[in-house]
C-alpha cells in the first residue's frame, strides 16, 4: 500500500498533465466538497441508543434479509 507522501505526489503529477481546463474545475470542485464533509457528525443520545442496539442485533444473529424485509414491507402495504 502507498504511503500518504507517496499517494499525494502521484497525484500531483496526475494532476499537472491534465490539460482540460473544465476537467480541472470539475477535480476542483470535488476536492473542495470532500473536505467540506469531513466534519465529524455529532449524533444525538437517541441516534447513538439506536446504533448501539443495531450492534447487539447483529453480534446476536437478529437479522433478515433485504429479499425478506421488501417481502414483509409489501405484505403490510397491501393491509393498508
Amino acid at each position: 500500500m502507498a504511503t500518504m507522501d507517496n499517494l499525494r505526489n502521484g497525484l500531483i503529477h496526475k494532476i499537472k498533465t491534465i490539460n482540460d481546463k473544465g476537467y480541472l474545475e470539475a477535480l476542483d470542485h470535488l476536492l473542495s466538497a470532500g473536505s467540506q464533509s469531513l466534519d465529524a457528525v455529532k449524533l444525538t443520545q437517541e441516534q447513538k441508543a439506536m446504533l448501539e442496539l443495531s450492534e447487539d442485533d447483529i453480534k446476536n444473529g437478529r437479522l433478515i434479509s433485504q429479499e425478506a424485509m421488501d417481502k414483509r414491507n409489501l405484505e403490510w402495504l397491501q393491509g393498508l
